[in-house]
C-alpha cells in the first residue's frame, strides 16, 4: 500500500523548507512535461511505502493551476509513454490505482493582524479567490453570484483538526481559517480593510492556493493550505518582513506534520 502526497509551492525557498522539514529519503528528482520537476522523497515507515512529491509550480493561480493539473494527469497515466515537444516521459508506477490521496498548497504568505502573527502557521478552513468576480454598482459579486463557477474550496474539519492537534502538541503557533488568493498582493491599508470585511475571519493571503484548489477537484482529491506568515497584509513594508523566520516556520510546521498527519493518511 503507498500514502502518496502532493505539496506545491510557488518558488524554490519554499520547497526548500518543505522538503528540509520532511526530513525524508532522496529526493529523487523526477522531470514533468512542460520543464517541471517533481522532488521526489519516499520512505517505508512500519513496512508502508511513502511518496511525498514537492512541486514548484510558479507564482500566482494560473501558473500554479497549470502545473498542479500537469501533476496530477501524470499521476493519472499508467504504462505508457508520450512526448512534450521532443523530450520523452514515461508515466512508470502511476496509474489510476494510486491516485494521490492529498494535496497540498504551501508557502509563505501575508497575514491579516492580529489574527495570524508574524512567524506564525495558518492552515486552511477555506481556499478562497478572493478577488474572483465582478465590481458592480451595488458592491462586489462572486463569480459564484454571477453564475460562472465557484470562489470557495472548503478543507474537511477532520483534516485541519488533525494539522491543528500536531501543531499544538508541538506549541506551533497557528490558527485555523480561510486563506485568501489574490492576483494582486495587498499593499494599502484600505486594500486590506475591504478584503477583511468582504471576508471575515481570514487569516492569510498568498497568489496559489485557489489554483492548487481548482486542480485538485478536478481531481476529486483533497486538498488544504498551509502557510506561514512572513508579513501583515496592509501597507508595503519590506523591512518589517520576516521571510527568514516564516520559512524556518514552515520547515518546522512541515516537519510536525510529516512525523504524525502524513502518517496516518489512508493508503491509496
Amino acid at each position: 500500500m503507498v500514502h502518496r502526497i502532493l505539496i506545491v509551492t510557488a518558488v524554490a525557498a519554499e520547497a526548500d523548507s518543505v522538503s528540509a522539514g520532511l526530513g525524508l529519503g532522496g529526493p529523487e528528482l523526477l522531470p514533468l512535461p512542460g520543464g517541471l520537476v517533481l522532488r521526489r522523497h519516499t520512505d517505508s515507515p512500519g513496512g508502508r511505502v511513502r511518496m511525498i512529491d514537492v512541486l514548484v509550480g510558479g507564482v500566482g493561480p494560473a501558473a500554479v493551476a497549470a502545473s498542479t493539473g500537469t501533476a496530477l494527469a501524470y499521476a493519472a497515466l499508467s504504462g505508457t509513454t508520450g512526448s512534450y515537444g521532443t523530450e520523452p516521459y514515461a508515466a512508470g508506477s502511476y496509474g489510476p490505482d494510486h491516485p494521490y490521496g492529498l494535496v497540498v498548497s504551501a508557502g509563505i504568505a501575508g497575514g491579516f493582524q492580529p489574527r495570524a502573527p508574524l512567524g506564525s502557521v495558518v492552515v486552511s478552513s477555506a481556499v478562497v479567490a478572493a478577488d474572483l468576480g465582478a465590481q458592480t454598482p451595488d458592491g462586489y459579486l462572486t463569480v459564484d453570484e454571477l453564475g460562472f463557477g465557484r470562489s470557495v474550496h472548503p478543507v474537511p474539519e477532520a483534516l485541519t483538526g488533525r494539522i491543528a492537534d500536531a501543531l499544538h502538541a508541538a506549541g506551533l503557533p497557528h490558527t485555523v481559517a480561510p486563506v485568501l488568493t489574490v492576483s494582486t498582493v495587498t499593499g494599502t491599508a484600505g486594500r486590506a480593510a475591504e478584503l477583511a470585511a468582504r471576508h471575515p475571519g481570514a487569516a492569510a493571503e498568498a497568489m496559489e492556493g485557489f489554483g492548487v484548489a481548482e486542480a485538485a477537484g478536478a481531481y476529486g482529491v483533497p486538498v488544504v493550505e498551509i502557510r506561514a506568515v512572513s508579513n501583515a497584509v496592509g501597507p508595503r513594508d519590506r523591512a518589517a518582513w520576516r521571510i527568514g523566520e516564516a520559512l524556518d516556520a514552515l520547515r518546522h510546521g512541515f516537519e510536525l506534520i510529516g512525523k504524525t498527519v502524513f502518517m496516518e493518511l489512508e493508503p491509496s
